[in-house]
């Protein structure tokens, strides 16, 4: 369960400007639908079951992060740092994750119909 809500943390970004921190939290199953959240640090936060359908994650640290099955849908991801990161069953459909870094990122069952991989980093597409 969530350590805080979307409205805590949406006055929480209105105050902490570019590049907010958010490291270790745990914001499992809240609703951040179209956020802003490029360049955060979002290192080891638990969003697994998030909905973060249109959120803009550009350049976002993601490293360690658990996101099963979050929804991704038209999140835009470009360049975000997805090492180690935990997408089991994540939806990326239409998702965009061009020069994203997905090494030792775990994709079971991950959806990633349509989604944009132009220079990912450490994916391998399944076989």
């Amino acid at each position: 369960m969530a350590e805080i809500t979307r409205k805590e943390l949406v006055l929480g970004l209105i105050s902490a400007g570019d590049n907010p921190r958010l490291s270790g939290l745990d914001l499992s199953g809240l609703d951040l639908s179209g956020l802003a959240l490029h360049r955060a640090n979002l290192a080891r936060a638990n969003l697994s079951g998030c909905n973060l359908v249109m959120t803009n994650l550009f350049g976002a640290n993601l490293k360690g992060a658990n996101l099963t099955g979050a929804n991704l849908a038209r999140a835009d991801l470009e360049g975000a740092y997805l090492a180690g990161a935990n997408l089991s069953g994540a939806s990326l459909i239409d998702a965009i994750l061009t020069d994203a870094n997905l090494t030792d990122a775990v994709l079971d069952g991950a959806n990633l119909t349509r989604a944009v991989l132009d220079g990912v980093k450490g994916y391998r597409a399944p076989a």
